[in-house]
């Protein structure tokens, strides 16, 4: 025929031999056949047999039905009888994707016979030939006419990887649209032709920091100077020097225009390009690519995986079932589980060493991991990225499946496209990842426990962009008695809002411990926002709330006001005046507002982010988020403020929640306080204060140790401070506390050694001994020094 003169034609070309051969099935399917020759002589005359049986030992046999190329010596084509002495054979098998079409056999008779440059120049084209050769055959439905292959053009190249010299065949340069006398002998000058929306694609192969030493395929389409586009395929392997470091790369370019897929094929390749476009993450690169293919492929199964060193971590399988995939996938390939290495199926490690599309119009032979996938067909897409593979896409059949010509260049063209999207999507989720880390290590680890009261919190980072932001909430425990909340925003998304986010809520949390009034706590971090000399600003909201009496004490600095949800379930934002933003004002004044919590009270603190994008008005984010309050049950505050994050999947902002279910006390502390005179008996009318006191609560066995507690912490504030000191009394269920507040902030010191003849130093010694915790808080202006007594439950009887 006159295509398989074609191929022998072009044999000789390539290897520069004194003889090339064809060898296709006879019509029994048991033996080869020569059906062409072009050379020096007939066949016969180098000790070719006509015919090769299958089932015999021959370089030919061996080569057909192993798949590799066999490649023998003088001396080794004596041994196999399959020539004359000082003759080099080469044996390559014609075919693709598990199809075995034929052998081509080159023989030479010079002295050094198939070097490396030269086999390597022949196995890239008879791989180039059997795809051709095959795409013909499922087009034509059988051995393919002189038509399929009567335009093939077939050329070569070899390029220098140091210095980007390039030396191309006459065919290469006319498949280019080249002119003999245009060319300059660099690859920027090829490059130069090829569609801009391949050429990604195309340097990602030829840049020497991405090669792998595998062969690799690849289509793409240059422009010639008439205007016409032409799909070009190229395969392509790389030269190592000694050293082992690439130095050349081989490669065989051929007209793949008429194997072009149809105007639907070309949709759905547009189509998924569009869905990957808009993919940000793994996840979104999987659900696009199964959208795209599996139902339009009319598969039963398809699986998504990411390829790590040699390991893969499946990040889709589709249909979810356990029961539609074999037990290796199901058992192992899960993504919590990212260690079932490659080798465990050899046949797709085999098609990912590779590194091209294979297909099996039936698994049956495959290994059980494979073959169960699709017994009607399989395909297994190897996903290329910048030189190397990020991932491996498989489609099943359970009914039998013809690969068309069409659909084979469907699956080429995606891959690709996957594998960038993949390699892409990877780099954005590890970099979120990393954003998000940084900015939940600024946030708290964990809620405080409160009483009289259930907080959570909910942090959410944007989807949109990489950048770390400025979000943050804090819960402040601040006496026994207070507790504040905290929600803000530091404006923009960058490192630095993040570093002035992490300033502003230690600073706020420290003026809050200070003691000081919510107003003033703005304030002070207000005034430091100012002069931290930066552009940035801030939005704060700031809740002191009394856990006792219910009172919440608010102020807001630009920020949204809280939303109050009543035990009834009425939900509404707080009615609180506002002052400016952080940061932009030094003098800024900050209203207060009281509200009043009834038990079974939600109040929530938010961030814009949850209300308010590009496709939602604040106004109606605000009244989502409303009744979203409303209808969820609040006797679980966790699953409230899932429910208020539930619909932020798609996020242009970071989103903070904080919710507080304000249950109150079901027993009221005791207090009782008193205003210590400076007299010379002062710790003489505390003691009978406190005993008095304590006999009305019905406290009697630990009277003595509180009495010597009070007396110690009378004494210290009395000698080591001056201004006003005041005694309070807490009784809360089995707890009884002292504290002692003065005006001076020192902290009392407990002395590491005391002096026995000493009658001082001795009284934290004492209140530590006699206590089950002691300790002190700031408060304004001063300190409070407090001890806690257990009393049994005998003592806690109330009056």
């Amino acid at each position: 025929m006159r295509t398989l003169r074609i191929v022998t034609e072009r044999s000789v070309v390539f290897a520069g031999a004194a003889l090339a051969a064809v060898y296709v099935l006879d019509e029994d399917a048991d033996e080869l056949r020569q059906a062409e020759t072009v050379g020096e002589g007939p066949g016969a005359c180098y000790g070719l047999s006509s015919r090769y049986p299958l089932s015999g030992s021959s370089p030919v046999a061996d080569a057909f039905r192993t798949g590799q190329p066999r490649w023998l010596d003088p001396a080794e084509v004596t041994g196999h009888g399959a020539g004359q002495a000082a003759v080099w054979l080469g044996a390559l098998p014609l075919g693709a994707d598990g199809r075995r079409l034929g052998c081509l056999v080159v023989v030479d008779r010079a002295g050094d016979g198939f070097d490396a440059v030269r086999r390597s120049l022949l196995e890239l084209y008879a791989d180039q030939v059997g795809v051709l050769l095959d795409a013909a055959n499922a087009a034509c439905g059988g051995t393919p006419p002189d038509a399929a292959l009567r335009h093939m053009r077939v050329g070569s190249f070899t390029l220098l990887l140091a210095t980007g010299q390039i030396d191309a065949d006459a065919q290469v340069l006319e498949l280019a649209g080249i002119g003999q006398n245009e060319f300059d002998g660099r690859v920027e000058t090829l490059l130069a032709h090829t569609v801009p929306e391949d050429l990604p694609a195309l340097m990602s192969v030829v840049e020497p920091g991405h090669l792998a030493p595998s062969s690799r395929e690849l289509e793409f389409r240059v422009r010639w100077p008439s205007g016409e586009l032409r799909w070009l395929r190229l395969r392509c392997r790389v030269l190592a020097d000694a050293g082992g470091r690439p130095e050349r790369m081989l490669g065989v370019l051929a007209e793949a225009s008429h194997l072009r897929p149809s105007t639907d094929e070309v949709a759905r390749v547009q189509r998924l390009s569009a869905i990957l476009a808009n993919a940000m993450s793994v996840r979104d690169v999987s659900r696009g690519v199964v959208a795209a293919l599996r139902e339009p492929l009319g598969a039963d199964r398809m699986a998504l995986s990411e390829l790590h060193a040699s390991r893969l971590v499946v990040t889709v399988l589709d249909p979810p079932e356990p029961s539609a995939w074999p037990e290796i996938w199901r058992s192992q390939w899960r993504s919590e589980w990212p260690d079932a290495p490659a080798r465990a199926l050899p046949t797709l490690e085999a098609a990912l060493r590779e590194g091209r599309t294979s297909l099996w119009t039936t698994s049956t032979g495959l290994e059980p991991g494979l073959a169960d996938i699709g017994r009607g067909g399989l395909a297994v897409l190897p996903l290329p990225a910048d030189g190397r593979l990020v991932g491996a896409c498989l489609l099943g059949w359970d009914e039998p499946h013809e690969f068309g010509t069409e659909e084979r260049s469907l699956l080429t063209a995606t891959a690709g496209l996957v594998g960038q999207a993949l390699m892409r999507a990877r780099a954005f989720d590890a970099e979120h990842e990393l954003a998000a880390m940084l900015q939940r290590s600024l946030l708290p680890r964990k809620l405080p426990e409160l009483s009289g009261c259930a907080a959570v919190a909910r942090y959410l980072p944007a989807t949109a962009g990489l950048e770390v932001g400025g979000d943050w909430y804090d819960v402040i425990p601040l006496t026994d008695r207070h507790v504040a909340l905290v929600i803000g925003d530091v404006q923009g998304h960058s490192a630095e809002a993040a570093t002035i986010m992490g300033q502003i809520r230690t600073a706020i949390r420290a003026y809050a411990v200070e003691g000081h009034p919510p107003d003033v706590v703005v304030s002070h971090a207000n005034r430091l926002l100012v002069g931290m000399e930066t552009d940035a600003f801030a939005t704060c909201c700031y809740v002191a709330l009394d856990t006792e009496e219910g009172d919440a004490w608010i102020v807001r600095a630009g920020h949204l006001p809280p939303l109050l949800r009543d035990p009834d379930g009425n939900t509404g934002e707080v009615e609180a005046e506002g002052g400016p933003p952080l940061g932009v004002l030094a003098e800024a004044e900050f209203p207060l507002t009281v509200v009043g919590l009834a038990t079974g009270s939600v109040l929530t603190l938010l961030t814009d982010g949850l209300v308010e994008s590009s496709s939602l008005h604040l106004d109606d984010g605000v009244r989502r988020a409303c009744e979203v309050l409303s209808a969820t049950d609040p006797s679980d505050v966790d699953r409230l403020a899932d429910a208020l994050i539930g619909g932020a999947d798609q996020r242009e902002d970071d989103v903070a929640v904080l919710l507080l279910r304000y249950d109150g006390l079901r027993t009221r502390p005791l207090r009782a306080g008193w205003a210590v005179w400076r007299l010379p008996d002062a710790v003489m009318h505390a003691r009978r204060f406190t005993a008095r006191i304590l006999r009305s609560w019905n406290v009697t066995e630990q009277t003595d140790a509180a009495l010597l507690i009070v007396s110690e912490l009378v004494t210290n504030a009395l000698v080591h401070t001056q201004g006003e000191v005041r005694l309070d009394l807490t009784l809360a269920g089995e707890r009884l506390r002292v504290a002692v507040s003065d005006s001076s902030p020192r902290a009392p010191v407990k002395p590491r050694t005391v002096d026995w003849e000493v009658t001082g130093g001795r009284g934290l010694l004492l209140v530590e001994a006699l206590s089950c915790s002691w300790g002190a808080v700031p408060l304004s202006g001063g300190k409070q020094v407090w001890g806690e007594i257990m009393l049994t439950p005998e003592e806690t009887h109330r009056p």
